[in-house]
């Protein structure tokens, strides 16, 4: 989850963190990385949370290409 300091609603209208003004409705990007049979499946969810937030809100679905994924050690413990 990323949450952004400015951006533009639907409105156009911009949203800021400035100091002096403490905004709400910041915009905030949630990533998901898995299989596409697994995002598919869980659209209906995501698509519930929307209906029942009342938010506005946009989903976008982009191919990546993994170039490189490595496990970390285990940590002794």
């Amino acid at each position: 989850m990323l949450r952004g300091v400015e951006g533009y609603g639907a409105a156009s209208r911009i949203h800021t963190a400035r100091i002096l003004r403490l905004s709400e409705d910041l915009p905030v990007v949630i990533e998901l990385v898995d299989s596409t049979e697994k995002i598919e499946a869980f659209l209906p969810v995501i698509n519930a949370l929307f209906d029942e937030s009342g938010c506005g809100g946009m989903i976008t679905e982009e191919k990546v290409r993994v170039i490189r994924y490595v496990a970390g050690a285990p940590q002794p413990g």
